[in-house]
């Protein structure tokens, strides 16, 4: 189930924080409750993905995103993720997730989040290819970041590893070949 009050609480929360430049982090608090963890009693892979939903809309809503897509009635759909974990959240833990814009380019924004353990060591870290659409399909980012009332919609470099995993991602099938899933 979807966490729904944790998503109210953080967007109010967020109202009151400053608002963030396109490329600001946006850090939040959390505790891995009962209801979060897989029979290994610590943060399932799938809860920590929907986590990363809840930062990635409160950080939307604090660079100024959220209000733009309502305003024109768009929506925004992840077009694809990698994930790597590395440490083990248990329950009751509590630990910081960190949300933010690293680049786009024509087509997609790329966001990369993190799960933090007090210790200071690095839980989990995903890369996820964001699209804003409209029912024409994808809005282009510089047409995005220009009805956010950006004034240079050119990206930040991209980072090489980013590159690395466009460049490999291009080169998948799709759709998958039907014989290679049996």
């Amino acid at each position: 189930m979807f966490p729904v009050v944790r998503l109210f609480k953080d967007m109010l929360f967020a109202r009151r924080l400053p608002p963030l430049p396109l490329d600001g982090t946006h850090v939040s608090r959390h505790i891995c409750w009962p209801w979060d963890l897989d029979l290994w009693l610590e943060l399932n892979n799938g809860r920590a993905m929907t986590l990363y939903d809840l930062g990635r809309s409160v950080n939307a809503q604090r660079v100024g995103l959220v209000r733009v897509i309502v305003r024109h009635r768009w929506g925004m759909t992840m077009a694809g993720s990698t994930v790597r974990f590395r440490r083990r959240i248990r329950g009751f833990e509590r630990f910081e997730m960190r949300s933010r814009t690293v680049c786009w380019d024509d087509r997609f924004l790329y966001l990369e989040q993190s799960m933090w353990k007090r210790d200071g060591d690095c839980a989990s870290h995903v890369l996820f290819r964001a699209a804003v659409t409209d029912r024409n399909g994808i809005v282009p980012p510089a047409r995005v970041l220009a009805a956010m009332g950006q004034a240079d919609t050119s990206s930040p470099e991209m980072p090489v590893w980013i590159r690395a995993w466009c460049a490999a991602d291009a080169h998948r099938p799709w759709p998958p070949m039907q014989d290679a899933l049996d």
